[in-house]
């Protein structure tokens, strides 16, 4: 495909599209009962980060929030971190899903390479969450216990979750092609009393038997009280070598039980994500019932536009955020589509012919998955039936320009393409898309309505055409209450805080146009992403130090121009020790098993040495930027280091190699 000029403009809303949108209703309302008038988005989103308190309130009331006491105040403080939303208000974020019950409408279709693709009615949903929130009561789960799940993305993890959320317990999950020590050190720290996990799964036509890995996992976790078991890779399989085990269908005898709902402070938590930092174990973010309510409402019936005829999908595991996103697109009464499986087995176009079986209206999936249909030159418009499909959504890493046209070459010229980035600690996308907006090839159409985005500079300076870190400058209903086990707030502190004092530094790199869109240019920390699987780089080199061959390493992720991303994994070997192939295949291993597949390095190679500070800390940012095409003065200062001369290596490697990765 010929290069594309970022920013050429690629498709405008039809007058049609533009007033029949959730967000033209939402600005008529507001012209109708608070005499507040706006003429196009630019003010609207102006309005909602400079009155803050009056914006989210208005959300509270349009979507009609469900709270059995009422709030003090929309705001505590505009003060970050510690800022509390809708303080007093007690509700439950499982309720507002049931809110759309109808009995014989659809709420979920399935499928996965063990599966067939069925659909499931309101009425099945909630009859199976009433009665696994019996069960759970029976286990002697109340408000604020933990409920881990290791478990794909499929029916039963949506309604273990709901069963969860409406006890007012604590939810975590973890897909089943983690690592078994990434699993454990992920819910070792919050402490479950019960774990939901299947027997294995299929990938890629392969099956991945777990039964080994989820014993070791309960053997881990001394606090767990009680295991469900789904026998989904064997359907007759029934864990009898775990302990305390009740089965998947036993647990949902129960079909006449009422479903109730603990009502919970607005603040309380919801569930706990894990996003991996540079150093250290993953980082249990929380993230309360009903900053995430709001705050999915607002982006999935403004930004996405779901209404009660949308069929929901993204491509997703139980690992990744965006799942969790695409559970509350329940919230707006509209059908959620789930997959389980390879997206790219047998075929690249697995995903286009689900999208046609399902009559898929949005379809969300990754840059790199768009990417590398581009490259396989498939055209999906010519080979399936999407006239359904009305909107694509991409996020996981920047989409380029070529991937916004390729969409519209290949699949549908009417359409609506939008590359959205937030995050896990936001649990949500905060630049995103609008149904109102045009598309520009690589750029993301708007900042969020009640996020105050912009790109800083070094100084905290705010910047315009100009790249920079995206950072948030007031307070987001999303953002974390705190880390698990962070009682100082030190660890949430030194994550987002330490920077620009009183502003939240997300860690991208952010550019902001004259046209109010934006580009993301990829990460600015050391974080390892694939297909917006992240994970931190000491989860590597815990894998990696096990080879005794390897004595040290570091990894990074560095974004191409082309939209993909060159992973190399540099090691040190010990005295004596080469670089064999037997060598490299130990290291993919490792990863493999004890991270994920994911994150298997592009390439692996050896050096002398690695750069470090003189407290002995690897400079894995700086060594980023370095082979980013940044020189070493801008970031780094060679008198902290104890081994300045080991960054020619890195200097000359970005010069010739990665210059010819792009």
């Amino acid at each position: 495909m010929k290069p594309i000029k970022e920013g050429a403009l690629l498709w405008k809303p039809s007058p049609d599209r533009i007033e029949k949108s959730n967000l033209v209703a939402y600005m008529n309302w507001l012209a109708e009962t608070k005499g507040i008038q706006f003429t196009d988005y630019p003010a609207l989103w102006e309005w909602s980060v400079t009155d803050l308190e009056d914006f989210w309130e208005s959300i509270w009331e349009y979507f009609n929030i469900q709270s059995s006491q009422p709030y003090q105040t929309v705001l505590s403080s505009h003060q970050m971190p510690g800022a509390k939303w809708f303080e007093g208000a007690k509700i439950n974020y499982t309720e507002h899903i049931f809110k759309h019950y109808i009995s014989d409408k659809t709420a979920i279709i399935h499928s996965s390479e063990l599966r067939s693709t069925t659909e499931v009615t309101w009425k099945q949903l909630y009859n199976d969450t009433s009665a696994l929130q019996h069960t759970l009561k029976n286990l002697g789960v109340t408000k604020g216990d933990r409920v881990v799940a290791y478990i794909p993305n499929i029916y039963e993890a949506i309604v273990a979750f709901l069963a969860t959320a409406s006890l007012g317990a604590i939810w975590s999950s973890a897909s089943p092609d983690f690592g078994k020590q990434s699993v454990i050190d992920r819910f070792k720290q919050i402490e479950p009393k019960v774990l939901i996990t299947v027997d294995g799964y299929r990938y890629g036509g392969k099956a991945f038997n777990r039964t080994d890995v989820v014993k070791d996992i309960q053997a881990s976790l001394p606090t767990l009280e009680a295991t469900i078991g789904i026998p989904y890779l064997d359907t007759t399989y029934t864990f009898t070598e775990l302990n305390h085990v009740t089965l998947w269908s036993h647990a949902l005898t129960n079909q006449h039980a009422a479903l109730t709902y603990e009502q919970v402070d607005f603040n309380d938590p919801l569930w706990v994500l894990f996003s991996s930092g540079t150093t250290g174990k993953p980082k249990p973010i929380v993230q309360s019932q009903g900053g995430i309510l709001l705050e999915h409402l607002k982006a999935l019936t403004f930004h996405t536009d779901l209404q009660a005829d949308d069929r929901f999908f993204w491509f997703t595991t139980t690992g990744w955020m965006m799942w969790n996103f695409l559970v509350s697109g329940l919230l707006t009464g509209s059908a959620i589509i789930l997959y389980d499986g390879n997206p790219a087995y047998p075929t690249k176009q697995k995903l286009w012919k689900l999208a046609e079986s399902t009559k898929m209206t949005v379809l969300g999936t990754s840059a790199s998955y768009i990417t590398a249909c581009m490259k396989d030159t498939i055209s999906p418009g010519d080979e399936f039936d999407l006239s359904a499909l009305k909107n694509i959504s991409s996020t996981g890493s920047p989409l380029p320009p070529e991937g916004f046209k390729w969409c519209y070459d290949n699949v549908k010229r009417d359409l609506w393409i939008a590359s959205v980035s937030g995050g896990t600690d936001v649990c949500t996308a905060f630049i995103l898309g609008s149904p109102v907006l045009p598309v520009y090839a690589g750029e993301l159409q708007c900042r969020g309505l009640g996020a105050k985005i912009e790109s800083f500079d070094v100084h905290g300076k705010p910047l315009v055409e100009e790249v920079g870190e995206l950072v948030l400058t007031e307070p987001f209903p999303s953002m974390p209450i705190y880390f698990w086990n962070d009682s100082d707030g030190s660890r949430m502190h030194e994550s987002y805080f330490d920077m620009y004092r009183g502003v939240w530094r997300h860690g991208d790199y952010l550019k902001v146009t004259n046209r109010s869109t934006c580009v993301i240019y990829g990460r600015s920390d050391a974080t390892i992403n694939r297909g917006g699987i992240r994970i931190g780089t000491s989860e590597i080199y815990r894998a990696v130090d096990q080879i005794k061959e390897i004595n040290d390493s570091l990894i990074v992720d560095i974004p191409l121009e082309n939209g993909d991303s060159f992973v190399p994994l540099f090691v040190v070997m010990n005295d004596d020790k080469e670089l064999t192939e037997d060598v490299k295949q130990a290291i993919h291993t490792q990863i493999k098993t004890q991270c994920s597949p994911r994150h298997v390095p592009s390439e692996i190679i050896p050096v002398q040495d690695l750069p470090r500070t003189l407290n002995g800390k690897k400079l894995e940012v700086p060594v980023k930027k370095i082979l980013m095409g940044q020189s070493v003065e801008k970031v780094v200062n060679r008198g902290s280091l104890s081994n300045p001369s080991s960054l020619h290596y890195f200097e000359t490697f970005a010069k010739e190699v990665i210059r010819t990765k792009s």
